[in-house]
């Protein structure tokens, strides 16, 4: 449920945020082409709430297909994995996706300034709002097997209510967020859900295969955190993947992890700006 909220709330709030960019051209402009952007807008948030529904319907399905031991088993693999998939996609595929959108809009900006309905403006729009619906089905498609289907569903519309206060906040009461800080820190948290994912997923895979608990290897005593079964601690296990049952060797898996994010991506990236500046 953490991860879909996350995930959801930081798809949603760029696609209000899109929203808000063609409403205000509009307006700006006084083209008044506002009811003709929020049906669109309409059509593609129904969209974009449609796909990672019927994401989350498949996934129920699955767990249902496999028996305790396979569904430990294929958690642990699936964590280990989706650590690593969540870290690709928020700092390169991401990041394709948004250069992209950012062409589109400037190309959307000309097709504004006619007078008359415009098909192919108002499937631009649907198109743009859409695309966050696939990339939030997408980035979830594993996460979420780890919750139920009433977790998921909840996640997906908490981060949804939260991206559309923050939006229209930012649009109607002129409220300025300051947005880059908003999802650089949810890039942080995406990080330390990917970390927390592969922790565990680790831990898993050596208790059902050398019946090792990696918690009891150089243990910490955490005894002032809240015990996992608790929402609190379900939440700190998930996000962060500490518990009362830590150890250095999780630690150690976990800043591993990190270190190994900050080598591929966040380097390259800073090395990338560097040359482009020169």
């Amino acid at each position: 449920m953490i991860s879909t909220l996350l995930i959801s709330a930081r798809e949603f709030l760029e696609a209000f945020l899109m929203i808000g960019v063609f409403l205000g051209i509009s307006r700006n402009l006084n083209l008044k082409r506002e009811k003709e952007i929020l049906l669109a807008s309409s059509l593609g948030i129904a969209i974009s709430l449609i796909l990672p529904i019927i994401v989350f319907t498949l996934g129920e399905k699955a767990r249902a297909v496999f028996t305790h031991s396979n569904t430990e088993l294929l958690e642990g693999y699936l964590m280990i994995f989706s650590g690593f998939f969540v870290a690709y996609v928020i700092f390169s595929l991401h990041k394709m996706f948004t250069i992209h959108r950012s062409k589109s809009i400037i190309a959307a900006h000309d097709k504004m300034q006619k007078n008359i309905f415009d098909i192919s403006l108002f499937l631009t729009i649907v198109f743009f709002i859409m695309r966050e619906g696939v990339e939030i089905a997408l980035f979830t498609a594993t996460t979420s097997l780890f919750s139920t289907f009433t977790q998921n569903f909840t996640g997906l519309i908490a981060g949804f209510a939260i991206s559309a206060l923050l939006g229209s906040l930012t649009f109607f009461a002129y409220i300025k967020f300051p947005i880059a800080k908003v999802f650089k820190y949810t890039e942080y948290m995406i990080v330390m859900l990917g970390a927390a994912l592969v922790s565990n997923g680790l831990g898993e895979l050596f208790e059902i295969y050398f019946d090792i608990h990696l918690s009891n290897i150089f243990p910490v005593s955490l005894g002032f955190l809240p015990d996992s079964e608790t929402v609190v601690g379900g939440i700190l296990k998930t996000m962060l993947g500490v518990s009362r049952e830590f150890s250095l060797v999780k630690l150690a898996i976990i800043s591993a992890y990190i270190g190994l994010l900050y080598i591929i991506f966040i380097k390259t990236r800073k090395r990338s700006k560097e040359t482009s500046s020169l």
